[in-house]
């Protein structure tokens, strides 16, 4: 396995994991009718950086890393993660989001939030939680999941300095 840096000609492998996941609607607050042309803006030209999740030749998961907030809030970053369907359970948004941290740390940032997490996506908080973020806001009814109806947005939080 293996983490590296996207490039363009990793974006037709990489947009088929990002159209399934943002198509469910249950995740991400992208319009489910992202094209593809949008979708690459966003995940892979916007972000500071991207990177993919490499196994055997094949793209199984990916993760972009952008500064959240300008000005004073620059040492903040922001992190998103996709992983394969097909590859899900295996570990990778674990590794993933710890190779986060420590590039994050490299590229001089000082903390990470995720703005958006659906309550209703209990993996994700689970694991953000065991990762060390915090839940530090709640935003009721901010997420409209396609089954679950309105649901709670969190934002979480952490602080990547060694004290």
């Amino acid at each position: 396995m293996n983490i590296r840096t996207a490039n363009k000609d990793d974006w037709n492998a990489i947009w088929p994991i990002f159209r399934e996941i943002v198509q469910a609607g249950e995740t991400y607050a992208y319009d489910v009718d992202t094209t593809k042309e949008q979708a690459e803006k966003i995940w892979l030209e916007a972000p500071r950086r991207t990177f993919v999740f490499v196994e055997a030749g094949e793209i199984l998961g990916t993760y972009y890393i952008k500064t959240n907030q300008a000005g004073p809030g620059r040492h903040v970053c922001n992190c998103g993660y996709m992983v394969s369907p097909k590859a899900r359970g295996r570990g990778l948004a674990t590794t993933m989001c710890e190779h986060s941290q420590k590039v994050a740390v490299e590229l001089g940032y000082k903390a990470m939030q995720f703005n958006f997490v659906a309550s209703s996506n209990q993996g994700a908080v689970r694991l953000w939680t065991k990762l060390g973020f915090e839940t530090v806001g709640r935003l009721p009814k901010a997420f409209h999941h396609p089954r679950d109806g309105y649901v709670d947005a969190w934002v979480m939080y952490k602080w990547l300095q060694k004290t």
